[in-house]
């Protein structure tokens, strides 16, 4: 029972899946910070512009300011930093659009791999033999057809 488990997780873990799933985590990551760049150093700053120099992930709402009482705080300031929200939405657009543009290619690509008449990009043995077999199966109804005509 112990031996099956320990195999079981050695097949899981080396299976093309699990291998897949982590090379994704590792380019996402390094996709992160790319878009944490763009997000922050291209895209805030001119909308900061628009706000006379403020810097989005400052802006909030200020519900109670801070109490001071001889140079300690008595009262912290509570606010709605909107700003911040602001930031995550640009970021969480900025992703979507360029998983967007990535996926679309991906199909784009897999569309030329999967079409067998296009010479150009290797065509995957599977399609290739669906193709070949469609072919045949098209040679075979002729055939019968021609056949079929003869007899009558």
């Amino acid at each position: 029972m112990k031996f099956k488990f320990i195999q079981d997780f050695k097949e899981f873990a080396v299976k093309g899946n699990m291998i897949d799933i982590a090379i994704g985590v590792i380019i996402g990551t390094a996709f992160n910070k790319v878009v944490n760049v763009l997000v922050k150093e291209v895209l805030m700053p001119p909308l900061s512009l628009m706000t006379e120099g403020a810097k989005w992930g400052d802006k909030k709402i200020i519900l109670r300011e801070a109490v001071m009482v001889d140079a300690k705080t008595k009262f912290e300031e509570i606010a709605i930093g909107y700003g911040k929200l602001i930031e995550a939405g640009v970021d969480f657009l900025v992703i979507a659009f360029t998983v967007f543009i990535v996926v679309k290619m991906m199909n784009a690509m897999k569309k030329k791999a999967d079409d067998p008449k296009n010479k150009i990009v290797v065509t995957p043995k599977n399609i290739e033999l669906m193709n070949r077999t469609n072919e045949l199966l098209e040679k075979q109804n002729e055939y019968l057809q021609k056949i079929m005509i003869e007899k009558k």
